[in-house]
């Protein structure tokens, strides 16, 4: 998990996930989609330190090479997760100073402002001397966002729902290629597009989860998929450009990484996956689950 603790602080790391599959079941009377995904942590992070104070406050770093815009408080994820345990432990000066360092880019698809509020949860939660159980962070988390109990334990998971339900994955670790793009893909416009053009579902995921299993990256590279490609590509043409990149430079197969923009390329191992990474203008290798 990347955590480390003292009597006055705790660093946790945030780390970016991919969705091997993410499949949609349609939208549901509430607004959100219902939907079934395979979310794997990788090994590229965003870090959480916070301190032990008397009252709350918070501040964002850029801590690598992708520029972000500073984000509006009332949308921060990270800054509501730990608003929200500050008022469910209203113990007096039970708050903390709370500092993300940010690497993963935002509006990406890589769920860095979901691992950033897990992240702040949990370092929390260890900080005071964990009075939540990991069940209540979660139904913390999804009151902030659907992707957040996904995030909490640093493992693989499936999500269902509209990502509340989360049930532990056995996935081989793998490596991988991230490709950011320097344009955001906003989550809703994404869906709002899969609406709009109708669909589709993929297909009953088991053999793939179990392609995950036991680390047969070439039947993952076949069987992997997302619903929202389709309708993110049409609108950003240049994303095909990119997955064919990946592809040329050896890349096994190709994914969009949830809502977009970064595309990622599934590679045999650490030394394929770093050879292809040097062909591609700021491509990152990794490994997951992180």
């Amino acid at each position: 998990m990347g955590e480390s603790t003292d009597r006055a602080e705790v660093r946790v790391e945030a780390r970016a996930k991919l969705n091997v599959f993410l499949r949609l079941l349609g939208r549901r009377a509430d607004g959100y989609h219902e939907l079934e995904s395979l979310v794997l942590p990788v090994s590229f992070a965003d870090r959480v330190t916070v301190r032990a104070d008397a009252r709350l406050s918070f501040r964002m770093l850029a801590a690598g090479p992708f520029p972000f815009e500073p984000i509006d408080p009332g949308r921060n994820l990270a800054l509501q997760a730990a608003e929200q345990w500050v008022e469910a432990r209203p113990a007096a000066g039970q708050a903390a100073e709370v500092t993300v360092e940010k690497r993963i880019p935002v509006a990406a698809g890589l769920g860095g402002g979901s691992a950033d509020a897990a992240a702040v949860l949990r370092a929390m939660n260890e900080l005071w001397g964990r009075p939540f159980a990991p069940e209540d962070l979660a139904v913390m988390g999804a009151r902030i966002g659907s992707d957040i109990p996904a995030l909490l334990d640093g493992g693989a998971v499936v999500m269902r729902g509209r990502g509340e339900m989360v049930q532990p994955a056995t996935v081989a670790e793998m490596w991988w290629v991230l490709v950011p793009q320097a344009f955001p893909v906003a989550t809703a416009d994404a869906y709002g597009w899969w609406d709009r053009d109708g669909g589709p579902t993929g297909a009953d995921p088991s053999p793939l989860l179990e392609a995950a299993a036991s680390g047969a990256v070439g039947e993952v590279a076949t069987l992997m998929f997302n619903d929202l490609e389709g309708p993110v590509v049409r609108r950003h043409p240049a994303l095909e450009d990119v997955r064919s990149a990946l592809l040329r430079a050896g890349a096994l197969g190709a994914i969009l990484c949830g809502s977009g923009a970064t595309v990622a390329g599934l590679a045999r191992d650490e030394a394929h996956a770093r050879a292809i990474a040097a062909e591609i203008p700021s491509a990152i290798a990794v490994s997951g689950p992180g």
